[in-house]
């Protein structure tokens, strides 16, 4: 598959809406709570029509971002392009809690030419070079989206999982890799670093493809961004909040998509 397949295909992944039909994109961390002297961990990154099976296609690397304990970033080794998946290693040389993210940004743009739409998706860097600035009925969207998932070695601490202040970000209330079956646990959604109310959550257990129905849980956040989840049995879940609003950053778009994504494990009590 070529590099504009593969984006474009990433793309319809992160704009399609919550269905049983719709591919989901992921992070897979071997293990999300180690211990041990040199702990390391593998990734998977893929998008696929099951989640956590390798079926579609690999989810690209290029936005990735690997936050260490203190806060410094950290480098992806031992990085592998696949057919259906991309991997990379972590070593985990300090104590403390990881965030691995891959954060996208981008304009998707359409247009009349001759009467047939023409579609167009890219940066903002190139949007001035390769779109017509006398382009008909011209529509141009902002979209961002942060995929994570989180990792611990030792004992948790939170400075990686500081929001950043752009887009839809996730704040644990509960720390991610601090989840056990048969407890509760909170997050608080923020969108552009204020809380984000009344946004509907979905969050899915593993294992999809081996039963009929998703087996889904929905949640909505409330006036102060936060929403609870109580975990029916232990195994790993991707949570997914998507958002529209007109709040962009770009001059040349009308509207905005932003979207987060999360792997999270659940421990046995």
């Amino acid at each position: 598959m070529n590099a504009s397949l593969n984006i474009l295909a990433l793309t319809l992944a992160l704009a399609l809406p919550l269905s049983a039909h719709a591919h989901k994109t992921w992070l897979l961390p071997s293990e999300t709570v180690l211990a041990g002297d040199d702990p390391w961990i593998t990734v998977d990154a893929a998008v696929s029509n099951d989640l956590f099976y390798f079926n579609h296609m690999p989810l690209r690397l290029d936005g990735l971002t690997i936050t260490g304990p203190d806060g410094k970033a950290v480098q992806a080794e031992n990085s592998a392009s696949g057919k259906l998946r991309n991997t990379f290693d972590v070593h985990l040389a300090s104590p403390g809690t990881y965030r691995i993210a891959i954060i996208n940004a981008g304009l998707f743009a359409s247009w009349d030419v001759d009467g047939k739409p023409k579609r167009w998706r890219g940066t903002a860097d190139s949007f001035a070079r390769e779109v017509p600035k006398d382009a008909k009925n011209l529509k141009v969207t902002e979209s961002s989206g942060r995929i994570e998932t989180f990792v611990t070695a030792g004992q948790p601490n939170e400075v990686a999982l500081k929001a950043s202040g752009t887009g839809l970000e996730m704040l644990a209330v509960t720390h991610p890799n601090d989840l056990f079956a048969g407890e509760v646990a909170t997050f608080k959604l923020l969108l552009d670093g204020k809380p984000a109310a009344d946004l509907g959550v979905e969050i899915i257990p593993d294992g999809i493809r081996y039963r009929d129905k998703q087996n889904e849980l929905s949640v909505s956040t409330d006036k102060n961004g936060e929403f609870r989840v109580t975990w029916p049995s232990a195994g790993r879940y991707w949570l997914e909040a998507k958002v529209e609003d007109a709040k962009t950053s770009l001059p040349h778009a009308s509207g905005r998509r932003a979207s987060f994504v999360a792997t999270l494990e659940v421990l046995p009590q």
